[in-house]
Order: C-alpha cells, then sequence, then structure tokens
C-alpha cells in the first residue's frame, strides 16, 4: 500500500529549482506521459475578493459527496488506509511500533497513539484519553455553562492530570476547536457558533487550546496555561436542528449539516466532515486553494507536511523555511498533533518518478526531441521479433503497464521486455532483456471501442532471484486519483512513435502535451468522459489549424487510477479526425480478473 503522505520527501528531491516534476504512469503503445509544474505556474493562495456574485463551489464536484474520508481528494490518517477512493481503519498492528505509549476511555494503554486511533476507528466509544499509561485515575471532560440550553455556554474543561475545571481562552478560540468541543459532548454535527463572554472575575487564568480539526476529543487537542485578556471566554453553541440556519442561502454538507454559504470555501473545515472545502473553483479569504480544488489554512502553506495531494502548498519553501509555531510558557498536555506527524515519518517511503539524475531544462521542440539515457528510467520497450512492437511503464516489482491491445497471450512467448536505453538500432552496454511471464489484459476490455484498454506484463525473475532486478529503472508513481491531473496541465510525452512524416523513429523521443478537458467533439460517441483522459497541443502551421489529440485511456481499480493508451491523432479544424490504431482482436484473451492482480501487494507496486 503507498502512503502518499510520505511524497512529502519526493517534492524536495526536486532540488531548488522550483521545477517540480512528478511522472505519472500515463503511457500508450508507443508513448509514455509524466506530468510537469512549472514554478511559475506554482499556485498561490488565493487572496479575491468575497462577492455573493463570485460561485466559489464546484456544483459537479458536490455530486461526489467528498468528505475527510475520500482519498482522491485529501490523505488518510496514519491509522487509516486507502481502499477504493476512501480512507478505512487500519488494523492497530499495521500502525509503526514507534511511538508515545497513550492511554484510552476506555482503561487500557497502547504503544502508540496510532493504535489507539486505530482501535477507536473499530471501537468509536475508546476514545483517548491522555499521553502516558493508563494509572487509574483521573477523567477528561468537557461541560458548558450559564448557557439558555445545554448545546451553548462558556467552554470549561477538566484535563485528565488536573483535579480542577478550567475555562477555555476566547482569543485562541475559533469553529475548528469548536466542532471539536462539541462532538466531545455528544453533538456528532460540531458547532453552529462560536462566541465570547466577558472573564471570570474570580480567576485570571485559562487554557489556551489548538485543534487541527479531525479530533474525535477535545482531550486530542494542545492544552497550554494562559491568560485571559480582552477578548474574553470561549462560547459556543453547539449545532442543533432548531438552531441551523434557514436552507435558503445555505450550503448542504455531506453529512447532513448545514452552514452559511459563505464559509464554504474559506479554507475552514466547518461542516466537520471537510465537505464544505473539497469541491472549490477558488478560496475566500486567505484560503490556499489546492489543483485539487481542495482549499486549506492558510497556515498549512510551507508547514513541513503535505496537505494538497499534489504538493504544491510545500513547493518553494526552502527559501521561506517554515513557520516557527510559538507555544504559551507552560503545556498541560502532549501536542498529540506533533506525535501524528512522527507516526507519518516511520510509514513507508514512496519511491517512484524521481530520477537519479538533475532535470536538464530545455526549451520545447514540436514533433519532439531526443531523449538522454536515464532520462525516462520508466520507459521500458516491448519488443516482438526483430522491432519494438509497443512502449510499457515500470511501476515496480517485476511490473510493466501497457495498452491492452498491444499484446495477446497466445504470442506472450514471443515478447521481450527491453530496459534501460534509448536507441534500438544500437543499445549499450546497460540495456537488460527480460522475458514475459505472463499478461494480464482487463476483463472489460472492448477491443472496439478500446474502453478498459490497459494490460500487465509480468517479466520473468532471473534464477536465484526473489524479484526482478532493474538496476538501472525507476518505477514511475501510479496516480491513485483523477484529480491529480487538470484540464491544462502541462505533461511529457516519450515513446518511439512515428515522424510528421510517417517515418519510423529508432530513438526515444519525447515532446510536451497538454491535457484537454473533453474529447467529446473529436470523438463524438467515442469518448467516454469517465474512462477516457484526452492530450495534445492546438497551435497555427502555416495558414492551418492543427490540433494533435492524444487520447488516454483510463480504468478505476480500488485505490488508483491507472491511465495509458496515447494515441497521436492529427486532425484539421473543421474536419472529422480519424483514429489510428493497431486493429486487434483480443476476443477470448483473458487470463484472470483485473481486480486481483491489481492489488498493489501482489503487483509490488512502490
Amino acid at each position: 500500500m503507498i502512503d502518499k503522505g510520505s511524497i512529502l520527501d519526493n517534492f524536495r528531491k526536486r532540488g531548488k529549482s522550483k521545477a517540480v516534476k512528478k511522472s505519472e504512469a500515463h503511457h500508450a503503445p508507443e508513448a509514455s506521459l509524466s506530468k510537469e509544474t512549472e514554478a511559475s505556474s506554482e499556485v498561490k493562495p488565493t487572496s479575491t475578493q468575497d462577492t455573493s456574485q463570485k460561485d466559489f463551489v464546484d456544483k459537479k464536484c458536490l455530486t461526489e459527496k467528498h468528505t475527510h474520508l475520500s482519498c482522491n481528494k485529501v490523505f488518510c490518517q496514519p491509522w487509516q488506509k486507502c481502499i477504493d477512493g476512501t480512507c478505512l481503519c487500519k488494523l492497530p498492528y499495521q500502525c509503526p511500533k514507534n511511538g508515545t505509549r497513550v492511554c484510552s476511555t476506555n482503561g487500557k494503554s497502547y504503544s502508540t497513539y496510532c493504535q489507539q486511533k486505530s482501535f477507536e476507528c473499530y471501537r468509536p466509544e475508546a476514545k483517548f484519553l491522555k499521553s502516558g499509561a493508563c494509572t487509574g485515575g483521573g477523567q477528561f471532560s468537557v461541560s458548558l455553562s450559564n448557557g439558555k440550553q445545554d448545546s451553548e455556554g462558556i467552554v470549561a474543561v477538566k484535563l485528565a492530570d488536573l483535579d480542577t475545571k478550567m475555562f477555555v481562552c476566547g482569543d485562541s478560540w475559533s469553529i475548528t476547536e469548536a466542532n471539536v468541543a462539541c462532538i466531545d459532548r455528544g453533538f456528532q454535527l460540531g458547532a453552529l457558533d462560536t462566541h465570547r463572554r466577558d472573564p471570570d472575575p474570580n480567576s485570571a487564568e485559562c487554557l489556551h487550546v489548538r485543534c487541527r480539526g479531525l479530533e474525535t476529543s477535545l482531550a486530542e487537542c494542545t492544552f497550554t496555561k494562559g491568560v485571559h485578556n480582552s477578548e474574553g471566554l470561549a462560547g459556543v453553541v453547539c449545532y442543533t436542528e432548531s438552531a441551523a440556519p434557514p436552507k435558503k442561502d445555505s450550503f448542504q454538507c455531506v453529512n447532513g449539516k448545514r452552514i452559511p454559504q459563505k464559509k464554504a470555501c474559506d479554507g475552514v473545515n466547518d461542516c466537520v466532515d471537510k465537505s464544505d472545502e473539497l469541491c472549490c473553483k477558488d478560496c475566500r479569504g486567505e484560503g490556499f486553494l489546492c489543483k485539487s480544488g481542495v482549499c486549506i489554512p492558510k497556515q498549512y502553506k510551507c508547514n513541513g507536511e503535505l496537505d494538497c495531494i499534489t504538493g504544491e502548498d510545500e513547493v518553494g519553501c526552502e527559501e521561506t523555511g517554515h513557520p516557527e509555531i510559538k507555544e504559551a510558557a507552560e503545556m498541560l498536555t502532549a501536542d498529540m498533533d506533533a506525535e501524528r506527524k512522527f507516526t507519518k515519518s516511520f510509514l513507508p517511503k514512496l519511491s517512484c518518478g524521481v530520477k537519479n539524475n538533475m532535470h536538464i531544462r530545455r526549451k520545447r521542440v514540436v514533433g519532439g526531441k531526443p531523449a538522454k539515457m536515464g532520462e525516462f528510467p520508466w520507459q521500458m520497450a516491448i519488443k516482438e521479433g526483430d522491432k519494438i512492437h509497443c512502449g510499457g511503464i515500470y511501476i515496480g516489482g517485476c511490473w510493466i503497464l501497457t495498452a491492452a491491445h498491444c499484446v495477446r497471450i497466445s504470442r506472450m512467448h514471443r515478447y521481450q521486455i527491453w530496459t534501460s536505453f534509448t536507441d534500438w538500432l544500437r543499445p549499450g552496454f546497460q540495456t537488460v532483456v527480460h522475458s514475459v511471464n505472463r499478461i494480464i489484459i482487463h476483463e472489460n476490455y472492448n477491443g472496439t471501442t478500446y474502453q478498459n484498454d490497459i494490460a500487465l506484463i509480468e517479466m520473468k525473475k532471473r534464477p536465484n532471484e526473489k524479484e526482478c532486478v532493474l538496476s538501472k529503472s525507476i518505477p514511475a508513481c501510479v496516480p491513485w486519483s483523477p484529480y491529480l491531473f487538470q484540464p491544462n496541465d502541462k505533461c511529457i510525452v516519450s515513446g518511439w512513435g512515428r515522424e510528421k512524416d510517417n517515418q519510423k523513429v529508432y530513438s526515444l523521443r519525447w515532446g510536451e502535451v497538454h491535457l484537454i478537458n473533453n474529447c467529446s467533439e473529436f470523438y463524438p460517441g467515442r469518448y467516454f468522459e469517465k474512462e477516457m483522459q484526452c492530450a495534445g497541443q492546438i497551435w497555427r502551421e502555416c495558414t492551418m489549424k492543427v490540433t494533435y489529440i492524444i487520447l488516454s485511456s483510463l480504468s478505476f481499480s480500488p485505490s488508483f487510477l491507472y491511465p495509458i493508451s496515447i494515441y497521436y491523432v492529427p486532425t484539421v479544424t473543421g474536419q472529422k479526425p480519424e483514429i489510428r490504431r493497431n486493429s486487434s482482436d483480443h476476443k477470448g484473451l483473458r487470463e484472470s480478473t483485473w481486480e486481483n492482480h491489481m492489488n498493489p501487494t501482489n503487483a509490488n507496486a512502490v
């Protein structure tokens, strides 16, 4: 299983050039596709005039009902795993063994915070109590006082290691902390609003509290001792149906909570399930807009942790540095958010899509540019006889990703996988040739429409080897989310295709293209939006506008997206395009179910 949160290290390996290049497993019969983000297009925190006329919310995205458990949009917690687009509970033993011992409200001690949260994931009543072993005494509680009903009032907290209750300071109080406090009180939809009350004349002390927003108990938040000031004490109105805002002009959260429309897409998790921040065209105020359409708080930019799945919140941070978090003099509880980050550091690291050599920036050349050795270390060639039959992408272990129409199981013995070379007329000493062990074609592949045009090739292990050893090859990153790709993103295509005059290409070449939102106008009745992706380039050649389309077939399997099968299709504006493909009948060429073999464990994906 890939730990997506660990790819922060890969972003930092890009160097100080600020050019971030993520190679994805976009692949074609004779081409592979990788994604490049330029420093000049770095996403900035959005500071937009908040007018009622502007539509910040993506209505189409809302129909998909994304929440904090949608790993197509967000990273899972360390005690969760991403399965079929949803963050699900890990078993406690699957957590890293490193960490601090913690105590749960069920009276049991757990070796790590991750193990306790994993157990709570299955048994929600067993919440976090405190850091350290259980000692038999001390309870944590949240109470509300001086309210008109039990769902509102001034917030007071009794910490597990303190004997008395203390009020919470108003100057550190926000809807983030208020949501967690109300959940702790049994109001599962969190808070409706926050307010501040006059300070207690009998005491100058109060508690500062800081939460991330996804805690299930206020005990998980960080408490420090402070002194109340003119901001007074923290108060809250917990969410109830009777106190909910009117349906008109309100935002409907996935969990049923309603919030004011103006609070959607501002970087603040008002809904509790984050559904108000996951389908955004822009961010209100100072929220930071991820390319995946997610708004995050501005303080998450350059905080040392990836929050955008596309990683731009941690790009360009070398010069600015990460913001320092200043704590009050006396901490009363352990920082469990720091413990969460510590746990993530022990999760398996993603090692893909990063070249051993630095990227050399070159001007774009229409028609392709010869590739240097090692520039595309995931590029493979599928050779049949004395010719390169198709291209392939190395995704780890013994596995190559290619197009279903490229291979036939009946010809498996004729295929060879060539690695670490660029010119197939003059292979170098680094070139390694592998035989094919088996071929798996998508069970729903349609040779007529080219739906699910995707296949796996397993290379044979060499004698006395437990795994395939490709010392000069690096696996490409296999995208897990369709939101990693956005229209107009610049990508790089590589392969042994053909020149404009249909002449064969013997050396590996590359070129730049941009993703296109929809190809329906080019392929009426033959473009399937949920399964296909287009890319290409539009420019003027003489007086004729030419559109070069790259059609990529997509297939979904548990928690990952596998894009492949790219075709160069020159089309002239105003004329009906023709699709150039290799015609093959794959009817009946099925070996086994696709889902079984695309499991990352079986596929040795990294």
